[in-house]
């Protein structure tokens, strides 16, 4: 199964991408197939590994993000709830803010560890079927990835919790190179932002 998924996503990637046309009646048109698609279609080609992008027909402009956002709204929906409640707080809490920036790096970071561990797991099972209890791998692997990425969000709080101060405690040898590198950043930008409030506090007096 792993490996026709593998297999699968490499023909994907070996295709082009495909232009999707939205017109003003919101119908989505397929110019690869010629042919009209809903919604769900799209979510199909995700699944699928298929790369697309969406151009509004009238202006040309890429809503590919916005019809993304159409398609989660969609699948949560038909109830495959699948955000929880706390995380999208804490999502619509960056918008506007001065971190915003960082946070799309801290999450394409976090679901790209997410879909290497999954895919670790899927060979496991296919290579040890009979040797332990599926189940019991996955729902671990589940809880160490909402750990990932509470720990992801959490590290833009100005107030961390006492057991995340803990954690922050160790040394950046322990730590991927990826969220060190992240990590730098968040903290220096954290103090321009402190020396622009001291300064705009002088200049206040």
């Amino acid at each position: 199964m792993a490996e026709q998924a593998r297999q699968r996503g490499a023909e994907a990637e070996a295709k082009p991408t495909v232009v999707i046309k939205k017109y003003a009646n919101r119908r989505l048109y397929n110019t690869e197939a010629s042919s009209y698609v809903t919604l769900e279609d799209l979510a199909g080609m995700v699944r699928e590994g298929r790369d697309f992008v969406v151009y509004d027909a009238k202006t040309g402009d890429d809503i590919t993000r916005g019809v993304l956002t159409q398609i989660i709204v969609e699948e949560e929906a038909k109830g495959r709830s699948l955000l929880p409640t706390s995380f999208l707080r804490q999502l619509i809490g960056f918008y506007g803010d001065s971190l915003q920036s960082l946070v799309p790096r801290y999450l394409e970071f976090a679901m790209g560890s997410f879909s290497r561990q999954q895919e670790q797991m899927r060979v496991s099972v296919e290579q040890a079927m009979g040797g332990f209890n599926p189940l019991a791998g996955l729902e671990e692997v589940s809880k160490q990835n909402m750990a990932m990425m509470e720990r992801a969000m959490s590290l833009f709080s100005p107030f961390p919790r006492k057991d995340e101060s803990a954690a922050s405690t160790r040394s950046a040898a322990e730590e991927p190179e990826d969220v060190a590198a992240l990590k730098a950043e968040l903290r220096q930008l954290r103090q321009q932002l402190a020396q622009l409030q001291r300064g705009g506090s002088k200049g206040g007096q």
